[in-house]
């Protein structure tokens, strides 16, 4: 794609467009649906997930454990937020698409980066934490943090930021759609998880570093 974008933030998603750590999250799941007791006997698989990622927490909960109660699902998703955590703390996390680190420090002199991710409360710092990019994040949100959904939470980061030229990249139809309502265009991350048309986006990126050939910077 030729079109050349002008921004002076690049607002990243996480989970499809950074790294996938659905394996090591399914862990985390179905430990924990198994501890609360949950009334699902199929295990939790990572492509299930990648089916899911981009969803706030509560509703994928809602998905995942549809024959538990709504009190039964609430206890089951706070114990895999806190079970996610501790598999991503306690593996290598060595789960980074190509590309991502180098090409985010390499720009990060031109362009200041932001995320917003529909995860819990801490993912993105442990994110930040566990990939080395935490000293190139500008400012960050989460459904988490404010309870709203990825709209909102970019409009309030762009707003708080006073980005006027804002892009976003994600890879799901979530994401387009939160771009849309919230006004900013949307790049398409076409490695991750979701499949999407190519005229539904501003830019298609089939690799992390190919927003060093889309991208001309305010």
């Amino acid at each position: 794609m030729d079109k050349i974008i002008k921004t002076d933030g690049i607002i990243l998603d996480i989970d499809g467009t950074i790294w996938d750590s659905t394996e090591i999250v399914s862990k985390a799941w179905n430990r924990a649906a198994k501890e609360a007791g949950s009334l699902r006997t199929e295990p939790i698989t990572a492509d299930e997930l990648k089916g899911q990622f981009g969803k706030p927490m509560d509703e994928i909960a809602d998905n995942f454990f549809t024959t538990d109660t709504k009190k039964m699902r609430d206890s089951i998703l706070e114990l895999c937020c806190r079970y996610e955590h501790e598999e991503l703390e306690a593996d290598p996390c060595d789960v980074v698409f190509p590309g991502v680190y180098d090409t985010i420090k390499e720009l990060s002199g031109s362009i200041r980066f932001y995320i917003v991710s529909n995860c819990q409360t801490g993912y993105i710092e442990l994110v930040c934490e566990k990939t080395g990019l935490g000293s190139f994040i500008t400012d960050y949100e989460s459904f988490g943090n404010t309870g709203m959904g990825k709209a909102g939470n970019i409009k309030d980061l762009v707003r708080r930021n006073g980005l006027k030229h804002p892009v976003y990249i994600g890879d799901t139809e979530g994401d387009r759609k939160a771009c849309e309502e919230a006004g900013v265009p949307f790049v398409y991350a076409a490695y991750g998880f979701g499949e999407l048309s190519e005229d539904s986006a501003e830019a298609v990126i089939d690799s992390f570093d190919g927003i060093k050939d889309i991208f001309s910077f305010l």
